[in-house]
C-alpha cells in the first residue's frame, strides 16, 4: 500500500494436551510449545511491529516455583529479541545442569518458559503508548493461581472511557486508563466473585482452604465469567486470556469483525489470528481449521476438555474486508482469491479509462502488497484481449491470411514491473523542502518500456492519504511520459475512520473527505458542514445506541466518481504532465470478491457496533474543531 496505515495485532495460542515427556519422545524436544509459538508469532509478524509477548504456564510443579513465565520486549525487532533472550534463559539453564538435558520432569520443574500453554502476541498500538507497560500480553498477579489473569488480544473497545468507569463504580481505581486494562481488570472482578461464590460452595462441602482450590478450579464456570464481563463492550475484539491454574479461552467479538482461527488434535489445541499460519506451522489441511464463531468463546479447562460456547448474542456478520484487503497474509487461499478477484472486478472501469485500447497500455502495481490484485486485473485484461481478438479474426470470415491470424494472435498485454521502491532510502533531512525532494524517491522506475501514446496503469491496495502517490508516485512515474496516468484502486474510497483495531482515526486524514470538501466548497454546499457539526455536537450527550452517522451527509451531494475525480486534481501537481484518473473498487464489487468479509465501515459509514457511530461523530467534531486528538 503506497500510504502504510498500521497493521492490527495478531495472537498465538498454543495448549499441549499430552505430558511435556510425549513430545519429547515424539519430537526429540520437551520445547515443542516454545517452538511452535515462536513460528506461530512470526508467522503473523505482519499484524504489528511495535511489540511482542510471550507468556507460559506450568501446571505439574510445586507450590513455591514460579508456574507464570511472561516476557515483552518493544525493541524494533521485539520477536527475534524475546526469543533470543527465552533461548539464552534456557541454553543458561541447561548448560549448568548438563545431567538434566533429558530430563524432562526436571526440566519442567526448573527451566523458565517450559510450560503447557502458552499466549503470544504482536502488537501495533491504537490504544496507549508504545512503552513496554503497553506490551501483551498483560498480567494480573494473585497468589492463589485460579484469581491470576493473563490477557492479550487483537482489539479496540469504542468506549474505553464508559468502561473505565464502570470499574470506578465497582469501587476499582485502575492504575492507568488504556482498554487493555480495563478489558482485564472486568474480567478479573467477576473471577473474583466466581471464585467467591464456588470458595463459599466449597467451605459449605467440608473442604479444608488447601483443597478448596482445586474444587474452586475444577468448577470455575468460565463461560458466565466472560458472558458477565464483556455484557457492555463494545468493539472489535478477539481476546485470549489464561488462568495461572491452567484454564484458558478466546472470545469473539458478536460481530466477528476481528479474526479468530483454531485448530485440535489429540496432541494441541491452536489459535491464531491467521489461518495459514497455522497451516504451516502444524502443516493441517485448511478444512482441519475452523473459525471461532462470533460472540462465542473457545474454552480449554486444566483438564484439556475444550468447548465452544456462547457468550454475547450474535450480531450480523461484519468481518473486517481491510483483513482481505491488506492486513492478512495473502498466502491463506481464500484471501488470495479474494485479492485476485478485487484486481478482476475493477477492470471494466480500466478497460473504459483507456478506450478499451489495451495494445496501447502497460499495466503495473504499487509494490508490494497489490502484487496480488494486479495478477487479477492481468487476467481480466487477458480475457478481454482474447475476446477482441476472437471477434477480430470471426469477422474475417474465414478469409484472413495465415500472417494476418498470427498478427492478431500476437498481441498480449503488456504487464511490466514499473514502480519499485527503495527500501534502504530514509527521509532523515528535517528540511521541509529537502524532504518532499527525497520523498519524491522513495520509488524508483523501470524506464523504456513506456511509451507517449500508452496509458500508464498501475493498481494499488487501496489509497488513504494519498501522501505518497502525491509526492512520490506520480512523479517518478510522469517522467516515462505516458499519455495519462491510471491509478486504480483495489479496494472503496476510505470516507471514515476506523474504531475496531485500525489506526485510522482521524477523518481529516482521508483524501476522499478533503476531496468532499473541496467539492462542497466549489458548489456552494460548504454550509452542510456547519450543519453536520451542529447534529454532531447535539448528539454528544445520547446514547450510542441513538447515535447516526451525521458525517456521511458530507458525501451525499456528490457521485463515487466525482469523488474519485476530484482526488485525481488534487493528486496532480502543476509539475506532472501526464494526465492523472483515479479509479477506486465499487463496494458491491468488494462483497462481491469479499462475500465472507462484510464489514464496510470505512467505506461505506455503516458501523456494526453503536460506538462506531459515536466515535464517527467526534471525529468529525474533532475536524471542525481543530482538534488533533483521537476519536476513542
Amino acid at each position: 500500500m503506497s500510504d502504510a496505515i498500521k497493521h492490527e495485532c495478531g495472537i498465538a495460542m498454543v495448549r499441549l494436551l499430552k505430558p511435556l515427556q510425549y513430545y519429547k519422545d515424539k519430537y526429540g524436544t520437551a520445547f515443542y510449545g516454545v517452538n511452535k509459538m515462536y513460528l506461530l508469532m512470526e508467522k503473523q509478524h505482519n499484524r504489528g511491529q511495535d511489540g511482542a509477548g510471550l507468556a507460559s504456564i506450568k501446571f505439574n510443579v510445586e507450590p513455591g516455583t514460579r508456574y507464570i513465565s511472561r516476557i515483552r520486549s518493544n525493541q524494533p525487532q521485539p520477536i527475534k529479541d524475546i526469543f533470543g533472550k527465552i533461548n539464552e534463559r534456557i541454553n543458561g539453564v541447561l548448560e549448568e545442569n548438563a545431567d538434566k538435558v533429558n530430563d524432562t520432569k526436571w526440566q519442567e520443574e526448573n527451566v523458565p518458559y517450559l510450560g503447557n500453554l502458552f499466549l503470544g502476541h504482536v502488537r501495533y498500538g491504537t490504544f496507549g503508548g508504545n512503552s513496554i507497560e503497553n506490551v501483551h500480553p498483560f498480567l494480573r498477579q494473585s497468589n492463589w493461581k485460579h484469581q491470576s489473569l493473563m490477557v492479550a488480544g487483537n482489539f479496540n473497545m469504542t468506549n474505553s472511557r464508559q468502561l473505565m468507569e464502570d470499574l470506578v463504580d465497582l469501587g476499582q481505581h485502575p492504575k492507568e486508563f488504556t482498554d487493555t486494562v480495563t478489558v482485564m481488570e472486568k474480567i478479573g472482578h467477576f473471577l473474583e466473585d466466581e471464585v467467591s461464590e464456588l470458595y463459599l460452595k466449597a467451605k459449605e462441602a467440608g473442604f479444608s482452604k488447601r483443597n478448596a482450590s482445586p474444587f474452586i478450579e475444577e468448577h470455575l464456570n468460565i463461560q458466565r465469567i466472560l458472558q458477565r464481563s464483556a455484557k457492555n463492550w463494545d468493539g472489535g475484539y478477539a481476546m485470549a486470556g489464561l488462568l495461572g491454574h491452567g484454564d484458558a479461552f478466546v472470545l469473539r467479538d458478536p460481530s466477528a469483525i476481528r479474526p479468530a482461527f483454531y485448530y485440535q488434535d489429540d496432541e494441541v489445541v491452536v489459535v491464531a489470528s491467521e489461518r495459514p499460519a497455522i497451516q504451516t506451522v502444524f502443516n493441517v489441511d485448511i478444512d482441519k481449521i475452523k473459525e471461532i464463531d462470533r460472540g462465542h468463546a473457545l474454552i480449554i479447562k486444566k483438564s484439556g476438555e475444550t468447548s465452544m460456547a456462547p457468550v454475547l448474542e450474535q450480531r450480523v456478520k461484519k468481518a473486517c474486508s481491510f483483513e482481505r484487503i491488506y492486513f492478512s497474509r495473502g498466502s491463506d487461499a481464500s484471501i488470495y482469491e479474494e485479492r485476485k478477484n478485487l484486481g478482476k472486478y475493477v477492470f471494466p472501469e480500466v478497460l473504459k479509462s483507456i478506450d478499451n485500447d489495451i495494445e496501447n497500455a502497460v499495466f503495473s502495481y504499487i509494490p508490494n502488497t497489490a502484487e496480488t490484485s494486479f495478477f487479477g486485473m492481468m487476467e481480466a485484461a487477458e480475457d478481454v484481449l482474447n475476446q477482441q481478438k476472437t471477434a477480430a479474426i470471426l469477422a474475417g470470415g474465414g478469409k484472413l491470411s495465415k500472417e494476418r491470424v498470427v498478427d492478431i494472435l500476437s498481441k498480449r498485454p503488456r504487464f511490466e514491473k514499473i514502480a519499485i521502491k527503495d527500501a534502504k532510502l530514509r527521509t532523515f533531512i528535517t528540511d521541509d523542502s529537502s524532504r518532499d525532494d527525497l520523498v519524491a524517491h522513495v520509488y524508483d522506475v523501470t524506464y523504456g518500456v513506456v511509451k507517449p501514446t500508452d496509458n500508464l496503469v498501475i493498481i494499488d491496495d487501496s489509497i488513504v492519504r494519498g501522501t505518497t502517490l502525491k509526492k512520490s508516485i506520480i512523479k517518478i512515474l510522469d517522467r516515462l511520459n505516458p499519455k495519462k496516468i491510471v491509478v486504480v484502486s483495489s479496494a472503496p474510497q476510505i470516507r471514515y475512520p476506523d474504531c475496531y483495531g485500525i489506526d485510522m482515526a482521524k477523518i481529516n486524514d482521508f483524501i476522499a473527505f478533503k476531496a468532499a470538501l473541496e467539492l462542497l466548497k466549489e458548489t456552494n454546499q460548504y454550509h452542510i458542514i456547519d450543519e453536520v457539526y451542529k447534529k454532531c455536537k447535539e448528539q454528544e450527550v445520547s446514547e450510542d445506541r441513538d447515535v447516526i452517522n451525521y458525517v456521511k451527509e458530507v458525501y451525499a451531494p456528490f457521485t463515487d466518481e466525482e469523488i474519485s475525480a476530484k482526488i485525481a486534481q488534487m493528486l496532480k501537481t502543476p509539475d506532472i504532465t501526464s494526465e492523472v484518473e483515479v479509479i477506486f473498487q465499487g463496494v458491491s464489487n468488494l462483497h462481491k470478491a469479499c462475500p465472507d468479509n462484510l464489514g464496510d465501515w470505512y467505506f461505506t459509514g455503516d458501523y456494526p457496533t453503536d460506538g462506531g457511530n459515536r466515535v464517527v461523530n467526534q471525529a468529525f467534531i474533532n475536524f471542525y474543531e481543530g482538534s488533533d486528538k483521537r476519536a476513542y
